[in-house]
């Protein structure tokens, strides 16, 4: 178990690890900047359900009082919540001074990764990550999830990445980075809000135990990166392409009007396309976060299997 003088597991986080049990992450930047109050902790507090129906313990990470905690408490996700984007986002290099100054944080991928890990729990389970932006050629805008996935070994299970990036250089980038892609029942990167995207994935594999295996293979063999595993979302919930994409332009051209750059620019973006799909997006988002948990649990479960 670690004992890093940071970090606070959750007792029930604690025991499924100690007995190796399975455990999934969740972030909380979802929980604070991604979705309206009320409908963020209902959200938050069915994917806790869904993956205990499928056999595994629920860890939301965040940063409380300056304290990194690997498990929230039904109360701590209601707080989080609540507060919104009052609550700092955090990433890598915001960390150092949040815990510092005793404050609040929403965690990325990246950060939920590095906790995560911390903790000793190997799959986490997200909506989408972030990439490479576009127009990152000129702004660099490149986020810190990709860099996350290329040095810390934990699995991120996903939708994709939103079709607001370049997914082409996300690809790319990946790549340099020896991370693996993995389709879950796919040949194609998934994009988030619909299940194609024309790029390519690196693997398709089919099942939870085949995705374990290939995850409980790397970690055998000390490669130190992340997986990303793309799993589509459900058929019922995709939105139609030309729809989704037009609204994607639309926002990115006013996100570039009104120069908001960094950490702004996914908050925006995603607010700006859900008004523009009338809620669609939102409701899109929601069904692919369930998705993501069902098959992280499935998978969580058939890791501990193999030890």
């Amino acid at each position: 178990m670690n004992m890093n003088r940071y970090l606070d597991i959750a007792p029930e986080v604690a025991q499924a690890l100690k007995d190796n049990k399975p455990v999934v992450a969740l972030e909380s930047t979802i929980i604070s900047h991604g979705m309206p109050y009320p409908q963020n902790v209902e959200t938050a507090l069915k994917v806790n359900q869904i993956i205990r129906d499928n056999g595994a313990v629920p860890a939301t990470v965040a940063i409380i009082g300056g304290r990194l905690k690997a498990g929230l408490s039904d109360a701590e996700i209601e707080y989080l919540g609540k507060a919104g984007s009052k609550v700092s986002k955090v990433s890598r290099r915001d960390l150092p001074v949040v815990v510092a100054k005793g404050m609040d944080g929403a965690t990325t991928v990246a950060t939920t990764m590095i906790v995560a890990h911390m903790a000793g729990i190997r799959v986490f389970a997200t909506g989408g990550i972030g990439g490479v932006h576009r127009g990152a050629e000129t702004t660099m805008d490149i986020s810190a999830d990709l860099e996350e996935l290329g040095q810390t070994p934990v699995m991120v299970v996903c939708a994709g990445a939103k079709s607001i990036l370049d997914l082409g250089l996300t690809l790319e980038y990946l790549e340099t980075k020896g991370v693996p892609v993995i389709g879950y029942g796919t040949k194609e990167l998934p994009a988030f809000y619909t299940r194609k995207s024309g790029f390519g994935v690196d693997y398709e594999l089919d099942t939870p135990a085949e995705v374990a295996a290939a995850f409980h293979a790397q970690r055998g063999m000390g490669l130190k990166t992340g997986m990303l595993v793309t799993n589509p979302i459900p058929e019922e919930f995709s939105m139609d392409p030309a729809v989704i994409n037009k609204a994607i332009d639309e926002a990115v051209a006013e996100a570039k009007a009104k120069g908001i750059h960094g950490k702004d620019t996914t908050p925006f973006l995603l607010a700006k396309i859900k008004d523009i799909t009338g809620g669609d997006s939102l409701d899109s988002n929601i069904q692919l976060v369930f998705n993501n948990a069902r098959l992280a649990a499935q998978t969580a479960g058939e890791l501990c299997r193999l030890g």
